[in-house]
């Protein structure tokens, strides 16, 4: 008799019907699955020993392609099939039968009457409240789910792919208040994010309405035979997974299946409709004037420093010594244009200023604002507010490529994910974390669309953009997050490769380089090197930087999930620390950061939007001296509401 592990493992096999995983930085296009093999996760304790031989280390783990390309049911009846998925599942699996209590329920209905049961196949799963922390939640049992659907996201608060579906999660859990549990089972790709206080922390910055579990030694991700993130498992009121979808989704995905499973389950009278009430970390938290400051920039000139305040939703304007001017948004989440007061972001990010002309990066909308500060007013000049499905403007998959360059118009041009933005010349350049890109959009908005990268997550250094899309032989980055120039180059923090890289501005003489990074690796391995290293361009490692400020010569990093700042010789590649320890934390005597996430400078100083500690540093560049700091007169906005577009 196989284990329950065992029978769950391979119950995966029959559900996923042969279909692999894109894997991060695979080379394939939209609507092809390729099957990947990636390095394991951090180290964990080995797996419990089964009839399966299950392996001693972490399933190897990849990252998703943001396409939805990998669906495994249209209709609530899984599909099924043979081939693929874990290579630990051998022999064959053992359907479960219905419960007693369904079987009981189902006599009691006369047959003319009954529903036809949704499902075919239902799957045991194996056991995931045994020593792991719970956030959001206490620990919770089959026993206290049981009555209800429950979907299991597995993820990684790093992932960009991942962070694309917790608006999609949050869809599910208004719909379905009375039907729908969602746990979420943070399984970690970098070594930080295996902190329970650092996950709690990105709770909170995610604004996560539900309980989550962390999977710190991976032991649930390996038991229930998941390999990659994002993944979701939908578990049945009986208990039973009936559907499972590596990768990016849409909530009408889950809610038809679920809609179409109620009634069936609520005439056999096996539905708990009652909500479940969740304690949530963000009641616990008190109010700042800034929260979660994801960038910074400043206006040297103008004495101004604009403050990315993501989660107030609105810009913060102080001059460099702190001095608070005034607030561009309400704080409300929305994405409305208007005059200061009215205009509404969801988690902006990186900011360009030129003369009277700020641009945000808003990106959870999904769109490039444009914010006259002559007038006080904000206007939006790319993006719908949809989440980019092609990193390809007017590229369809499947139908060979006959254009040269992939633009449209920026209005009706949908992007995925602007994180960070940069002016050079007549051009806004933009890093497109979602898609992995950066783009280019002329100062006069006539276009915008790719200008460098091949949209797969990759840390690959060669020409600019790829002949055609997804083809190879051309540059390749990894959820870029931060931008700076020296006027020839752009540098990128390119966050999952944990790399610095380079785009030159001036076409056809130069191609993408890697300053420091992980380009010299073998494809597979270029996404887990990461560390904490100081030294020559082969010695350095960095950990998911997002960040980057250029200033004569050196390239300083927000070095971040290791609290650090760090300087790079933009030629020489030699990297090395100078403030914070490495633990988290906000003194200014033994420096210390925690998930730094933003640089500037401006006389002399480096101006740092310390994240999770809700503040703004400075490092002087001379003596090295860091202080905090004090914003005067700023209050937060009050807690933030879902306003209308």
């Amino acid at each position: 008799m196989k284990s329950a592990v065992g029978r769950f493992a391979l119950g995966w096999v029959l559900i996923l019907g042969g279909i692999a995983v894109v894997g991060c930085g695979q080379p394939t296009a939209p609507l092809v699955n390729l099957a990947a093999t990636m390095p394991p996760a951090p180290p964990a304790p080995p797996a419990p020993v089964t009839d399966e031989a299950a392996p001693s280390q972490p399933v190897p783990a990849i990252e998703t392609s943001s396409t939805d390309n990998v669906v495994v049911a249209a209709e609530p009846r899984p599909t099924e099939g043979g081939g693929g998925g874990s290579e630990a599942a051998v022999e064959s699996a053992t359907q479960t039968d219905s419960t007693e209590a369904e079987a009981q329920a189902a006599d009691a209905i006369p047959p003319s009457e009954r529903l036809p049961d949704p499902f075919t196949r239902r799957f045991d799963v194996p056991n995931f409240s045994q020593g792991v922390a719970w956030l959001n939640s206490k620990p919770l049992t089959k026993a206290d789910l049981k009555g209800k659907f429950v979907l299991f996201d597995f993820w990684t608060y790093c992932c960009i792919n991942c962070m694309h579906i917790l608006p999609e999660l949050k869809k599910l859990e208004r719909q379905f208040p009375n039907n729908l549990v969602v746990i979420g089972v943070h399984s970690a790709k970098f070594q930080t994010e295996r902190d329970t206080d650092n996950i709690r922390n990105a709770i909170m910055r995610y604004e996560i309405e539900h309980p989550v579990i962390n999977d710190a030694d991976h032991s649930i991700w390996r038991d229930w035979g998941v390999n990659s993130w994002p993944t979701i498992v939908l578990i049945d009121p009986l208990g039973k997974a009936v559907w499972l979808k590596p990768g990016e989704f849409k909530a009408p995905q889950v809610e038809q299946i679920i809609s179409g499973a109620l009634p069936y389950y609520r005439q056999q009278k096996l539905l708990d409709e009652k909500p479940l009430k969740i304690p949530l970390e963000a009641a616990n938290a008190g109010d700042t004037p800034l929260r979660f400051p994801g960038k910074i920039l400043a206006d040297e000139k103008g004495n101004r420093l604009f403050i990315s305040d993501s989660n107030h939703n609105r810009i913060v304007i102080t001059d460099l010594d702190g001095k608070f001017i005034e607030a561009i948004g309400n704080g409300d989440i929305g994405r409305g244009d208007g005059d200061y007061q009215t205009a509404t972001f969801n988690h902006p990010q990186g900011c360009a200023l030129t003369g009277n002309t700020l641009y945000v990066a808003d990106n959870e909308n999904h769109m490039i604002r444009k914010v006259d500060l002559a007038s006080k007013t904000v206007r939006t000049i790319a993006g719908t507010g949809n989440q980019a499905s092609n990193p390809f403007p007017g590229y369809v998959p499947g139908v060979p490529a006959v254009r040269k360059l992939y633009v449209g118009p920026p209005a009706t041009t949908e992007l995925t994910s602007p994180w960070a933005l940069s002016i050079h010349d007549k051009d806004l350049y933009i890093a497109m974390a979602g898609s992995h890109q950066i783009w280019k959009m002329p100062l006069d908005e006539s276009q915008i669309g790719p200008y460098a990268g091949s949209g797969l997550e990759d840390i690959v250094d060669g020409a600019l953009a790829p002949r055609e899309p997804y083809s190879g032989g051309s540059s390749a980055f990894a959820q870029p997050s931060g931008l700076s120039s020296d006027g020839t180059w752009l540098y990128v923090a390119d966050s999952e490769g944990s790399s610095i890289r380079k785009v030159p501005f001036k076409k056809g003489t130069l191609e993408v380089g890697t300053v420091v990074g992980s380009d010299h690796l073998p494809r597979g391995q270029r996404l887990f090197a990461f560390g904490d290293e100081d030294g020559t361009r082969a010695q350095t490692k960095l950990q998911h930087c997002l960040d980057v400020d250029f200033l004569d010569g050196k390239i300083y990093v927000a070095d971040t999930y290791n609290n650090k700042i760090k300087v790079v010789n933009a030629k020489t590649g030699d990297t090395k620390t100078i403030a914070g320890t490495g633990k988290a934390g906000a003194s200014d005597s033994e420096p210390e950061f925690h998930e730094p996430e933003g640089l500037t400078h401006a006389k002399g100083r480096l101006y740092v939007a310390d994240t999770n500690n809700h503040l703004i540093r400075m490092i002087d560049l001379a003596s090295g001296k860091v202080s905090t700091l004090k914003i005067e007169g700023l209050e937060a906005p009050g807690k933030s509401k879902l306003a209308g577009p």
